[in-house]
């Protein structure tokens, strides 16, 4: 799994013109399934990003979770996190989860983060064509990969 981590002060995830999730202060996380991705994985995964300290203390430093604010969570599928653009111009996302997997695996995962926060996560519709709206806090922006655990 991928992930693409982004502390906001404001996100919202619209299709077909329907707001289908919006929070105030948290994390916006694009999530990306990869074929061979597991329950260790999404497990490993969900305990990282509600422990993750990237938010402000009171002295202005990085060290509260999202569980410490109190924050919230969009959840956003999101394969194109797999593209390989190593020949040619156009993109290939044969590593990306075909969606028999992926979809299992992001619902499951917005229902762990869910139960480690306490609160329902907002979610993207899986495969939907997305429109998202964010105002990114810091800029903070981390990328995360279950197959990299040893960088993370």
């Amino acid at each position: 799994m991928r992930a693409v981590i982004q502390r906001v002060t404001y996100a919202s995830c619209t299709v077909n013109g329907q707001i289908t999730g919006k929070i105030d202060q948290g994390l916006l996380i694009f999530l990306g399934v990869e074929e061979d991705d597991g329950k260790e994985d999404l497990q490993w995964l969900a305990q990282k990003l509600v422990n993750l300290r990237i938010f402000s203390d009171e002295n202005g430093l990085m060290n509260k979770s999202i569980q410490d604010i109190n924050g919230n969570i969009l959840l956003i599928s999101q394969f194109t996190l797999f593209a390989q653009t190593k020949k040619g111009n156009r993109p290939s996302f044969i590593r990306a989860g075909k969606p028999d997997i992926a979809k299992p695996m992001y619902e499951e995962m917005g229902k762990v983060l869910s139960e480690l926060l306490n609160k329902n996560v907002q979610m993207g519709v899986f495969g939907g064509d997305m429109k998202i709206e964010l105002l990114n806090d810091g800029p903070v922006t981390i990328i995360m990969n279950t197959k990299d655990k040893d960088n993370f």
